[in-house]
């Protein structure tokens, strides 16, 4: 015979005549002795949620590890003053003088001088100014009216593009300034990596020799390191490549 639980009562009996009393009875209904009823187990609290340890410093590592990358690129794309002299400190970016001293160029011919960009460069440019005069000493006389003319031709060319000149061709420039006595350079160069030639041309001419001043400069940024090009130059070379 199967007892159902949920009708199962508490049958509470009397401690000192053993009576049998009502659930609901505090005082024995025979002897008057009060009942004993067990108090109810409390109820046990539920630990708080405890937080896993190491969080908070991982958030705290992340929100420093943003805002390190956040001046990181702010150093690398501000023209602020500082910023600048934080990249030329780090060695992002270059100045590198291509010219800055005198000299001639013979008439109907030409005066180059070659620089390279190196790997990674970005931001390539090339600034500076120049001045040219006939060099009246040199000059082949023609005539008592005939004057000196003091123009020259400036181009920055390519590697290709200079084989193609030399030869006596037209091709693309990345800066030309035309028959100019004196003049202003500033050109974008493409980035990364090439040869290029800065060039004073008197070939338009037979007879006058010109004498130039010019000051000119590369800019350039770079993320790659120079330790790092060294290295792999030196690589290169070990290999035979």
């Amino acid at each position: 015979m199967s007892i159902d639980a949920t009708a199962t009562k508490v049958i509470l009996g009397c401690a000192k005549c053993g009576a049998v009393l009502p659930d609901e009875a505090q005082f024995c209904l025979k002897c008057g002795k009060p009942v004993f009823i067990p108090l109810k187990e409390p109820a046990v609290a539920e630990p708080p949620t405890q937080v896993q340890p190491g969080r908070k410093p991982r958030i705290f590592i992340w929100v420093l590890l943003g805002l390190l990358l956040g001046v990181i690129g702010w150093v690398a794309i501000s023209d602020d003053p500082f910023s600048q002299g934080l990249q030329e400190m780090v060695g992002w970016k270059h100045d590198q003088t291509i010219l800055q001293t005198p000299f001639s160029v013979s008439a109907h011919s030409f005066r180059f001088y070659k620089f390279d960009l190196p790997e990674g460069s970005v931001h390539v440019s090339i600034v500076g100014q120049f001045a040219a005069t006939a060099d009246k000493k040199a000059t082949k006389p023609q005539g008592k009216a005939d004057e000196p003319d003091n123009d020259v031709e400036v181009y920055v060319l390519s590697e290709p593009a200079f084989a193609v000149w030399q030869n006596g061709y037209a091709t693309s420039s990345v800066y030309e300034s035309g028959r100019v006595s004196k003049g202003e350079m500033q050109a974008e160069l493409p980035a990364g990596a090439g040869v290029y030639y800065l060039i004073f041309s008197n070939k338009f001419t037979t007879r006058s020799v010109k004498n130039v001043n010019a000051t000119v400069l590369l800019r350039y940024k770079t993320w790659v390191p120079d330790w790092f090009r060294i290295m792999k130059a030196r690589m290169w070379n070990w290999i035979g490549l």
